[in-house]
């Protein structure tokens, strides 16, 4: 059974930084696209960066471009979102997803993903 673990979150304060991490088992990232997504509070989930099945491509939203950065370390089966200069805006539960997608291209969109994490909580204060 797939199991995407989100850890990393926290309260932080605007302009500092946090490193997201995703830990699966029961699916290989090597082997899938990977992707982050947040949900705010009364908003809908969006995407934030993706990562493609082969790695080589990577693409995030124009809401966190220059701030954020997907990356991933198969060996140890991993995907980190880094999120620099972070604003209260960026407050939101984020979630890790997983799916087969395209090997060149990153995924953008939620319907590409197959397996979801639980989400870890993004509080940024002013």
């Amino acid at each position: 059974q797939a199991q995407l673990v989100e850890t990393g979150g926290g309260l932080v304060q605007a302009g500092d930084s946090l490193r997201l991490s995703c830990t699966a088992s029961g699916v290989t990232f090597s082997a899938n696209a990977a992707a982050w997504f947040r949900q705010a509070p009364g908003k809908e989930r969006e995407f934030v960066a993706g990562s493609s099945r082969g790695g080589s491509d990577t693409f995030v939203a124009n809401s966190v471009k220059g701030r954020f950065t997907i990356s991933r370390d198969n060996v140890i089966n991993t995907v980190y979102l880094q999120m620099n200069n972070l604003k209260p805006a960026d407050t939101a539960v984020y979630y890790c997803a997983a799916g087969q997608g395209s090997y060149y291209y990153a995924p953008r969109t939620s319907g590409e993903m197959d397996y979801w994490g639980k989400g870890t909580l993004v509080t940024v204060s002013s």
